[in-house]
């Protein structure tokens, strides 16, 4: 591909649509394990039609990103988080799982040959997709013997990557995303695709995203659809942070873990305990509440400004991104872009980038 028409593809991406040209793709059979492991161009798969991915959904994905760091060399944030989630993942389902250090190889060698597909501009970035499915064409109800794992990349702007208008979100009372017991904490296919009525029916109502619910009294804030959620609390001069706490139904954010350690830095404290819809609505009504923002890999750092429900709606704070939330979106994006110091070391640097 030249210069010319990759830079044309890349000029306004979206989400998703603008893929690189090559794929990392690996194999694990039951008697041999990992293996054929190899680079190859971006290609259509060849599958067959009883594939057990397809019928019963064994199926696993990750998400994270490349940037290009300030020193012009290439930059991922937190691979290693994203590999034991996808392990994690990956055994709730009863599928294999794929070492670390062989997860972080594959990002390697990905981006070493799509160097040129990896954004230089602030707010744009290359998102990497991995995938793990079940590839046996065998419909026996049982964990498959064969796996497919590919890696795959995209230029995007993000979900809400350049967004400072804040979110009006849906509060969804009629469908659940996931139920004590389930895979709401795994990232896995089965879990978005009955998303995505209740996303349509956000739209519908003039919102951004859906706010999910517990499963069981329908009234506890759980996070919103592929986000998680944060409620900032009074008073200004020493603002706390509260987020719901993992317990099975929420999906570990990669994003959520590191806000908790920069809030933490900046000597503001998180609190992980529950948040009703009623004390959410009264927070607001009262002025503790200061901010809200949602947090996830294709949104970074997204302010929340009016919760919308079949009875009502309220504005979260001034209905404005915040100080709190706008200086934890500021150190994220820094580190993501090597503008920061990076003293967690989550920046993954990618040999022979520079």
């Amino acid at each position: 591909m030249t210069g010319e028409h990759r830079a044309e593809r890349m000029r306004t991406p979206g989400f998703g649509r603008v893929l690189t040209e090559h794929i990392v793709s690996i194999t694990w059979t039951a008697d041999r394990g990992w293996h054929d492991a190899v680079l190859r161009p971006y290609d259509d798969l060849r599958l067959a039609p009883a594939c057990v991915g397809l019928h019963y959904g064994q199926s696993v994905f990750e998400g994270l990103k490349a940037y290009t760091l300030a020193d012009g060399r290439v930059g991922v944030f937190r691979p290693d988080a994203a590999a034991r989630r996808m392990r994690r993942s990956a055994r709730r389902l009863a599928m294999p799982q794929l070492p670390e250090a062989v997860f972080v190889d594959a990002v390697d060698a990905l981006l070493q040959a799509d160097r040129a597909w990896v954004p230089s501009r602030r707010g744009q970035s290359l998102y990497l997709r991995p995938l793990l499915f079940a590839s046996e064409a065998d419909l026996s109800l049982r964990p498959a013997h064969e796996y497919t794992f590919l890696l795959m990349a995209f230029v995007t702007d993000g979900i809400f990557e350049h967004q400072v208008k804040p979110l009006r979100v849906w509060l969804c009372e009629d469908h659940v995303r996931a139920a004590p017991g389930g895979t709401g904490e795994a990232k896995c296919a089965g879990n978005y695709a009955p998303t995505l009525l209740s996303q349509q029916q956000a739209k519908e109502r003039g919102c951004d995203q859906v706010v999910w619910l517990d499963a069981v009294e329908r009234s506890w804030v759980e996070e919103l659809g592929g986000m998680n959620i944060f409620f900032v609390m009074g008073p200004a001069e020493t603002p706390r942070l509260v987020t719901p706490p993992l317990g099975g139904t929420i999906l570990p954010g990669v994003t959520r873990d590191s806000l908790i350690t920069l809030a933490a830095d900046m000597g503001w404290p998180t609190l992980q305990q529950p948040m009703s819809v009623a004390q959410w609505r009264a927070a607001c009504a009262g002025g503790e509440m200061l901010e809200a923002f949602a947090c996830g890999t294709a949104a970074v750092v997204t302010p929340i400004g009016t919760v919308v429900s079949t009875s009502d709606e309220w504005v979260v704070g001034g209905g404005a991104m915040g100080p709190v939330t706008r200086r934890l979106r500021d150190a994220l994006m820094n580190l993501h872009y090597g503008t920061a110091p990076d003293t967690h070391g989550w920046v993954h640097v990618v040999p022979g980038t520079g």
